[in-house]
């Protein structure tokens, strides 16, 4: 397995790239996305989210995970030291609250990601962008990478 990382700087782009990986044939426990509380399209900032609040229906801080109901699952809100309040959708979202210490950057580590570019990526994320990690098996790599990069991601990287 490899993982297919990316940046978006829109919660449309996010969204569109997920429905596109979603059409590829790409399954919700392949996907994961992170991005800070309150970021992402117009959220209120200070806007709170729980578990068990239910993502599908959009109610996630700024709406970020809102219409990607299969990503609910090990969806949360976590707190991490140095970046603050995210929220994590997806397999990544259980390495992180795993590695809280780690940061981001220690959650991607266990994915493939080197130190220095999960660093960059961690980064991103502290500045507002969505990130989006996707495990993918060595025929959809490159297909996985065209989606992200015609959503509009950025930084696009097979690891």
């Amino acid at each position: 397995m490899k993982t297919v990382i990316g940046v978006f700087n829109s919660e449309d782009q996010a969204q569109r790239a997920i429905g596109a990986l979603r059409q590829a044939g790409f399954k919700d426990n392949e996907i994961s996305l992170v991005a800070r509380k309150g970021e992402g399209g117009g959220g209120e900032q200070g806007e709170t989210l729980t578990a068990s609040e239910d993502i599908g229906g959009g109610v996630t801080t700024g709406g970020v995970l809102g219409g990607l109901a299969g990503l609910a699952a090990g969806a949360g809100a976590l707190v991490i030291p140095g970046i603050g309040p995210l929220i994590a959708a997806g397999p990544l979202a259980g390495l992180l609250s795993g590695a809280a210490a780690g940061g981001i950057a220690g959650g991607l580590i266990d994915w493939g990601i080197p130190e220095d570019r999960g660093r960059y990526y961690e980064e991103q994320v502290k500045q507002g962008q969505i990130l989006a990690a996707i495990r993918a098996g060595d025929d959809k790599v490159d297909r996985c990478a065209q989606i992200l990069r015609d959503a509009g991601a950025r930084d696009v990287e097979i690891h």
